[in-house]
Formats: structure tokens, C-alpha cells, sequence
């Protein structure tokens, strides 16, 4: 069975987000990481060379195939700031009407700037995300 392409780092989070060359993008990653370091309770790690992790969870699927991966996190990308908000968005209807301008994908949040949206229910968002992978999976601390 072919291994995870995402797996941790040895990369520093605060040289990486510290190293993004935009300043509205360099800004926004470092309020994420306190975000989430402050939901969480975990210290970051990187996963492969643009994911900051928070925590970790082992799965197998019914066809079984098995990892790890991060159980929360985010990316700083060019275009936008990607949450990964495991394992999706089926029960988050409400928070996100709240949020902001956002676009949403299978387990992906993206959101073009902070600004855009109410940091308050980024912090729900995290948090709900992170209990309802809880409830399927067994989380770790980072």
C-alpha cells in the first residue's frame, strides 16, 4: 500500500511562517498559528513543506488503507489561507453562514484574508472540526 505524501517535518513553523515573503499573508499565518496553538492546546508542526499541523490522528479506511495524518492545521498559501478542518463541514452550516467570505472544499476552508472574516467563529470552526474528528478517530497532541 502506497504511504502518506504528507507526513511531519523537522521544519521550524516559526522559520517558515516567518519566511513568507508577502506581509499580509506573513501577518495572517503567524495570527493562525496563535489561533490555533490557543483552540488546540498543541504546539505546531509541519506536515510535508507548506502544512502547519496541530495534533495527529492514525485511521484506517473500511478498504484498508491506513496512516496519519494532521488532525488540524492550516496552509499560507499565495492565492488564499487553507484550513483543514478534518473530517469535513457536514455540521458546520451555521457557523459557516457566520464566518465571512470563504470558499469551502471536501475537508479544506479557504479564506483569501483574515479580514474577511470573524475570527470568532474561525476559533469555532477549529474547535467543532477538531471534536468531531475526535468522536471518529483517536487525536494526539502535537
Amino acid at each position: 500500500m502506497a504511504e502518506n505524501k504528507t507526513r511531519p517535518t523537522e521544519v521550524s513553523v516559526a522559520e517558515f511562517l516567518n519566511d513568507i515573503p508577502h506581509p499580509t499573508r506573513r501577518a495572517d499565518g503567524l495570527a493562525l498559528d496563535a489561533l490555533f496553538r490557543k483552540v488546540t492546546g498543541y504546539t505546531p508542526q509541519m506536515w510535508g513543506p507548506t502544512m502547519v499541523g496541530y495534533g495527529s490522528y492514525d485511521y484506517v479506511y473500511e478498504t484498508g488503507h491506513s496512516g496519519t495524518s494532521l488532525a488540524t492545521g492550516f496552509s499560507p498559501r499565495k492565492a488564499n489561507l487553507v484550513l483543514y478542518i478534518l473530517p469535513g463541514y457536514a455540521r458546520l452550516g451555521d457557523m459557516l453562514t457566520r464566518l465571512g467570505k470563504h470558499k469551502i472544499g471536501k475537508s479544506c476552508l479557504y479564506i483569501n484574508k483574515l479580514a474577511d472574516v470573524d475570527m470568532d467563529v474561525v476559533a469555532e470552526i477549529i474547535r467543532a472540526g477538531l471534536d468531531d474528528l475526535a468522536a471518529r478517530w483517536s487525536v494526539k497532541p502535537s
